[in-house]
């Protein structure tokens, strides 16, 4: 049985008053930097990360947009970011390796509204996936880190794809299809950027789930998604050979007894760096799901329902594993908690006020 906790995101406001943020210059040497797109002001926040859990604001982006999802090459030198008010775009943006602050580069048109969008491991190539259009597209990343336009393929889907990303091994493409309960499986040809259905060509949830967001276990022995519409997490079993996955079990991520008239909205999800932890965002019930991972058998056992920021689309954990960054959208703020490495337990430590429809984190470590 999982520790549960009310749920009513008015007790996390009670509990820590938010703070607004004010610029600062990033200190010489390595830093830590959380990138979160606010889609209604339109903007990005380019924020510190400091040892103890705070925030400084290091730089506000302009984006002249409808700014949602955010990626980051592999080598963290560039940032993207996928526009949502017409004309549907991405901006290549490029980061300073000594405060993390953003140069835009280039803005190019893209197939559709994106709801997700993700680099291929060499970061030659941005894949995105349109939940309004049914379809994934791929587009090429130019030696200067641009992305290039027109698409190299959009390929037709199932209803709602909403997130797509490769495998660790650079090998094979998924793309969760939340309206059709499937999660579709393609060969990827690194050097090409060429997309081919594999065989099977997708792995069924269960009917009315909605597949939204997945990860991949760091020993690719399984991948966790979580399910929009039913409240879940599924555990899935990876073939890293065949590029397919199998259904293992479902959890829930729900406190025990929620109940709402409101459809249930999880969403993010992700697993420390260890890969002992995951953690999931229930947008309905305000809450952070906790699980301990079995990382030999895959299995996850919940451990507490937290409440957390109004309506946490997006929250992401730092690449040490010591901290978790949650936003809500409507809240407009970020809350930081501290993470236990022993229990996985989170603890609230600063809260700031942010952007209108915070929805998006990204964070990574400066050389």
């Amino acid at each position: 049985m999982s520790k549960q906790i009310s749920s009513a995101p008015g007790r996390l406001a009670a509990a820590i008053a938010a703070s607004a943020l004010t610029l600062a210059a990033v200190p010489a040497g390595a830093a830590t930097i959380a990138y979160v797109s606010n889609a209604d002001s339109q903007d990005i926040y380019v924020l510190q990360l400091n040892g103890d859990g705070s925030v400084n604001l290091v730089d506000k982006v302009d984006t002249g947009s409808t700014v949602m999802p955010l990626a980051i090459s592999p080598d963290h030198r560039f940032l993207y970011a996928s526009l949502r008010g017409q004309p549907y775009s991405v901006t290549s943006y490029a980061i300073d390796q000594a405060s993390g602050k953003l140069t835009s580069l280039a803005t190019v048109p893209l197939a559709d509204n994106m709801a997700n969008i993700a680099t291929d491991k060499n970061g030659k190539y941005l894949f995105a996936a349109s939940y309004t259009g049914h379809r994934i597209s791929v587009n090429a990343i130019g030696v200067d880190g641009t992305v290039q336009a027109p698409a190299l393929a959009v390929i037709p889907t199932g209803k709602n794809a909403h997130s797509v990303q490769v495998d660790p091994d650079n090998r094979f493409l998924f793309a969760s299809n939340l309206g059709s309960d499937v999660i579709l499986q393609f060969r990827f040809d690194a050097a090409t950027g060429k997309v081919v259905p594999n065989d099977p060509s997708s792995v069924a949830t269960k009917a009315g789930a909605g597949p939204r967001h997945f990860v991949f276990a760091n020993d690719k022995r399984f991948v966790y998604s979580t399910n929009e519409l039913d409240g879940t997490v599924n555990t899935y079993a990876y073939d890293a050979k065949a590029g397919t996955l199998k259904l293992e079990a479902t959890d829930s991520a729900l406190p025990d007894g929620f109940k709402s008239s409101e459809q249930l909205a999880t969403a993010d999800l992700h697993l420390t760096p260890d890969g002992r932890f995951l953690y999931a965002s229930e947008r309905t019930s305000s809450t952070l799901t906790s699980y301990r991972v079995d990382t030999a058998s895959g299995k996850l056992t919940r451990l507490a329902n937290l409440p957390t920021e109004a309506q946490p689309r997006g929250f992401n954990i730092d690449p040490q594993g010591r901290f978790l960054l949650a936003v809500g959208q409507k809240s407009n703020a970020l809350t930081s908690y501290a993470i236990d490495r022993t229990s996985g337990a989170l603890k609230p430590l600063f809260r700031y006020t942010l952007g209108r429809n915070p929805n998006w984190v990204e964070i990574i470590d400066l050389p």
